[in-house]
C-alpha cells in the first residue's frame, strides 16, 4: 500500500499527499473521504475502519507470500540434503558390494597381507628426500653466514660513521650557540630601530593629517571658485537667450501682421463667393422642385403599371391552372380510351373464338 510514496520526500506532508493520491488511483479511497491539514489528515466517519480492513488484507497477502517463500526454501534445502544422502548411500552400497565380492578372493587376501610390507620401501625413499632437504638447508646456512659477516662489517663501518657524525653535531651545536648570541644582539638592535621607526611613523602621520586638511581647504576654495564661474557663464547664456527670444518675437509679430492682411483679403473674396453660391443654390432648388414634380408623376404611372402587372400575373396563373386541369382531363380521356380499345380488342378476340368454334361445329 504505497510503500514507495512513503519514502518519496523528506517532507511528511508531501509524503502523506503522495500516499493518499496512490490510494485514490487504486480505488481504495475517493477525494471526498479525506482532507490534508498542516500536521494531520482528517477522514470521514468509517474511513479509518475501511483502511484497517484494506491493511489487514494487504498484510494477509504479504504473510502468505512470506510463508510460501520460507516453505520453498525449506523444501529446497531438504531436497539438497536428500540428494547428498542418496549419493552417500550409493557409494556405501557400492563399497559394501565390492568388499562382499572380494573378501573370498585369494588374490585379495594376498594383497591385504602384502600391503603392510610395502611401507618399508617408502621409508628409504623418505630418507633420500630428507637427505636432499638437509643438503639444501646446509647451503642456505652457508649463505646466511656469509651475509652475517657482510652485515657485521657494514655495522662496524656504520659505527665509525656514527662517531664522525656525533663530532660534527657537537661542532654545529657550538656554532649554533654563537649564532644564537648574535641573533639576540641583532634582535635588540632591531627593537631599537622599530621604536625609532614608530616615532617617525607618528610624525609622518601628523604631517599627512595636516597636509590632508590643507588639501581639503584648497579643494573647497577651488569648488567655490568653479561654482561662481559657472553662475557667471549661466547668466551670460541667459542674457543671450533673452536677446535671441526678443528678436524672434519681433519677427513673429511682423509675420502675424502680414498674415492678418492676407486673411482680410481672403475674407473679402470668400464673401463674394458666398453671394454667388447663394444665387446658384436658389437656381438648384428651383430645378429640384421641378424634378420632384416629375418623379411624383412617374411614381403614379409606376403604381398603375404595377397594378396592371399584378392583374396580368393573376390571369396568367388562372390560365396555367386551366391548362393543368385540361391536361388532367386529357390524360383521363386517354386512359379511358385505352381501356375502351382493350375491351374492343377482347370483344373481337372473343368474337373470333366464337366464329372459330362455330366453324368447327
Amino acid at each position: 500500500m504505497a510503500a514507495e510514496e512513503s519514502v518519496s520526500s523528506t517532507d511528511p506532508k508531501k509524503c502523506a499527499g503522495a500516499i493518499l493520491n496512490r490510494l485514490v488511483k487504486d480505488g481504495v479511497l475517493t477525494e471526498e473521504n479525506f482532507r490534508i491539514g498542516e500536521t494531520k489528515v482528517f477522514f470521514k466517519a468509517g474511513v479509518l475502519a475501511h483502511l484497517e480492513d484494506v491493511r489487514d488484507e494487504a498484510l494477509k497477502i504479504i504473510m502468505t507470500k512470506l510463508q510460501s517463500q520460507i516453505r520453498w526454501y525449506l523444501g529446497l534445502t531438504d531436497k539438497k540434503r536428500r540428494i547428498e544422502q542418496k549419493a552417500g548411500l550409493l557409494i556405501v552400497q557400492r563399497n559394501v558390494r565390492s568388499w562382499c565380492s572380494l573378501r573370498t578372493w585369494d588374490w585379495f587376501k594376498l594383497y591385504t597381507k602384502v600391503r603392510p610390507m610395502l611401507k618399508e620401501g617408502k621409508i628409504a625413499e623418505e630418507m633420500e628426500k630428507l637427505q636432499e632437504k638437509l643438503k639444501s638447508l646446509e647451503e642456505t646456512l652457508q649463505k646466511e653466514e656469509k651475509l652475517r659477516k657482510e652485515l657485521d662489517e657494514s655495522s662496524k663501518k656504520m659505527e665509525s660513521e656514527k662517531a664522525e657524525l656525533f663530532g660534527q653535531l657537537e661542532a654545529t651545536k657550538n656554532q649554533l650557540t654563537t649564532a644564537e648570541s648574535r641573533l639576540k644582539e641583532i634582535e635588540s638592535t632591531k627593537s631599537e630601530a622599530d621604536k625609532k621607526l614608530e616615532d617617525l611613523n607618528e610624525q609622518l602621520a601628523e604631517t599627512e593629517d595636516q597636509n590632508a586638511e590643507i588639501q581639503r581647504a584648497k579643494k573647497k576654495v577651488e569648488g567655490e571658485v568653479e561654482a561662481l564661474k559657472k553662475q557667471i557663464q549661466d547668466l551670460e547664456v541667459s542674457v543671450r537667450k533673452a536677446e535671441m527670444e526678443k528678436q524672434s518675437k519681433d519677427h513673429q509679430i511682423r509675420s502675424l501682421q502680414d498674415e492678418m492682411q492676407q486673411q482680410e483679403e481672403t475674407v473679402a473674396k470668400l464673401n463674394k463667393e458666398m453671394r454667388h453660391q447663394e444665387e446658384l443654390n436658389k437656381k438648384i432648388m428651383e430645378d429640384l422642385q421641378g424634378e420632384e414634380d416629375k418623379t411624383n408623376h412617374i411614381n403614379k404611372i409606376k403604381s398603375k403599371l404595377e397594378q396592371t402587372l399584378d392583374d396580368l400575373e393573376d390571369s396568367l396563373e388562372r390560365e396555367r391552372r386551366t391548362k393543368a386541369d385540361t391536361e388532367k382531363a386529357k390524360r383521363k380521356v386517354e386512359g379511358e380510351l385505352k381501356i375502351a380499345q382493350e375491351t374492343i380488342e377482347e370483344a373481337t378476340r372473343q368474337r373470333r373464338d366464337l366464329e372459330n368454334n362455330m366453324k368447327r361445329k
